[in-house]
């Protein structure tokens, strides 16, 4: 069924797909209504139920948005930053109940007290200059982080140009796609969304499969709460995610190429537009790129609020207009991705290190890192941290040094840092002097590295409350698509409230639980969610023991 709706949807093709129609409804009253999904579901030959479930899905589409104005971040940073509520009292001055909704994550950890209003994002100090937002004065009210590197600049250096990106990008078409291709894979940078899978594999994969119409889809629906250094490229480097795309796209013999980014970072979806325009203003957008009989089109497509999309599959399904499921595999996005097509997903941070092994050679930046783990990582700091912000550190630095030293130490004590968003490892502050910022470090330690957003969770916060906050996460969250995530994270909630509440837990049940979401679920949201309870059982036992029989 699901392969018929993505031929279906694939007919109109990327330029006009219908995940982007329905998110363009949505942008007047909240959310289209019954009249545009029935005229949706006609021009696409589908069911009406398609285009209202996918609808329904979505929190950006759903009815329950019709006439919200204004959205508070509801995540795992601000929450254990204890500024939410306080943002609720301010907005509430201006905005009724109705018209107030919430947001996940906003990518303002670094200084929280988060909020969008009116396609703007706004965090820190700006939720006291309210009034002056409301009003549409002209006071800069953006925020502000650090932006450190303790290594090679390949992500953080001076923004490129669209002019620098052609005279780049002219060293690939003079040499070929098989030579630029080897110097990715010589480079052996692994994805850094999280799963750190090689790139070259990926690549290669796609290229030699013999369909005529590929496709590249940069996933740039960061949403996982402490991260928000895919923010920063898009916003301040989009032609380094972009030259990636491309990049990729000559490789595998791909012509189209997607940039979905999370609708909470409206700022990033209007930058990552500019610069495609920038692009098709010196020919390096559209047909014969440079000169060459090579041809590539861009298309920025803004999401519409549901976490799951940051898994490929998912990511692909939303795309196509269907409600954003995972996908079983095999087969896999490279064999049969978007619109049933060859297609490769790689993350915003993945793709922006392309350039610099273009220009500087894929021995070169294999030279930076471990052996297993080269090249460099971007990691973000909360605002618990004395100087928050993003930093740019070579793998295998120590994550000592860079808590301690790079980040000043933290403002208030804390009792462990939860790294790598909510499906991440919660790793207790005794244990950071053992790991380094890589892969296999984190793997050794029984911790995952992911995308190396931090939150910091304090001392005065309940370990309880943040176990039971990851279940309510994982569960408005799921896609539904299997019942070891879609009810068990619901279990899990129900487990811990109830504890909260003075029934205490039956450990020997919560294990049963967390190993059927580990084993059973299609995706890594329920799969991975059991990490940081189990970190949180095994370093925070003496807390927790008065939950349980």
């Amino acid at each position: 069924m699901s392969e018929n709706l993505s031929a279906l949807s694939g007919r109109k093709g990327l330029e006009e797909n219908l995940f982007e129609q329905l998110v363009e409804k949505s942008k007047v009253t909240g959310a289209p209504d019954n009249e545009e999904l029935k005229a949706l579901a006609k021009k696409y030959l589908m069911g009406e139920a398609i285009t209202y479930g996918t609808a329904s899905f979505y929190d950006f589409l759903k009815k329950e948005h019709e006439g919200v104005k204004v959205h508070v971040c509801n995540g795992s940073a601000c929450l254990v930053a204890g500024t939410q509520d306080r943002v609720k009292v301010k907005l509430s001055r201006h905005f009724k109940d109705a018209e107030v909704g919430h947001m996940c994550c906003l990518g303002r950890c670094h200084e929280n007290s988060a909020f969008n209003y009116n396609g703007t994002n706004y965090s820190g100090n700006a939720i006291d200059q309210l009034e002056d937002i409301v009003q549409k004065t002209d006071k800069d009210l953006s925020d502000n982080y650090n932006v450190g590197a303790t290594s090679e600049r390949v992500l953080t250096g001076e923004a490129m140009t669209a002019q620098q990106f052609k005279e780049e990008f002219s060293k690939i078409l003079a040499n070929g796609p098989e030579w630029a291709l080897e110097q990715i894979k010589t480079s052996n940078i692994r994805g850094r969304g999280g799963a750190g899978f090689p790139m070259s594999f990926k690549l290669n994969a796609c290229r030699n499969e013999p369909d005529p119409q590929k496709f590249i889809v940069c996933n740039a629906d960061e949403g996982d709460p402490g991260a928000y250094s895919d923010r920063y490229l898009l916003e301040q480097q989009p032609m380094l995610v972009l030259f990636g795309m491309m990049t990729a796209g000559y490789i595998v013999g791909a012509d189209h190429g997607a940039v979905y980014i999370r609708g909470e970072y409206p700022e990033s979806v209007r930058a990552c537009a500019e610069a495609v325009k920038e692009l098709e203003a010196i020919g390096m957008h559209g047909a014969n790129i440079g000169g060459s009989d090579f041809s590539y089109h861009f298309k920025v497509i803004e999401g519409a609020g549901a976490y799951i999309c940051g898994e490929e599959t998912a990511l692909l399904s939303s795309l196509e207009g269907q409600r954003p499921e995972v996908r079983v595999r095999p087969p896999f996005p490279a064999q049969k991705g978007l619109f049933n097509k060859p297609t490769i997903v790689n993350n915003v941070e993945t793709l922006a290190a392309v350039p610099w092994i273009i220009r500087n050679g894929g021995d070169q930046y294999a030279k930076l890192g471990t052996e297993k783990s080269t090249g460099t990582k971007l990691v973000c700091l909360d605002s618990f941290f004395n100087k928050p912000g993003m930093y740019e550190v070579e793998m295998g630095h120590s994550f000592k040094d860079l808590a301690y030293n790079i980040g000043g130490g933290f403002k208030a004590p804390v009792k462990a840092v939860h790294i790598g968003g909510p499906l991440g490892g919660i790793v207790p502050t005794h244990k950071i002097d053992d790991l380094n910022i890589d892969f296999e470090s984190f793997a050794n330690g029984g911790f995952l590295l992911g995308h190396a957003g931090m939150v910091s969770i304090p001392e005065k916060f309940p370990m309880i409350e943040y176990l039971e906050h990851l279940f309510e996460f994982t569960a408005d969250e799921s896609c539904g698509k299997c019942f070891p995530c879609s009810i068990g994270s619901v279990r899990g909630r129900e487990m811990i409230a109830n504890a909260r509440n003075g029934q205490k837990m039956d450990r020997q049940l919560l294990d049963d639980l967390l190993e059927t979401l580990e084993i059973g679920s299609l995706c890594a949201l329920g799969g991975g969610l059991p990490l940081g309870i189990k970190n949180a059982l095994q370093y925070f036992k003496e807390e927790l023991k008065n939950y349980f029989l």
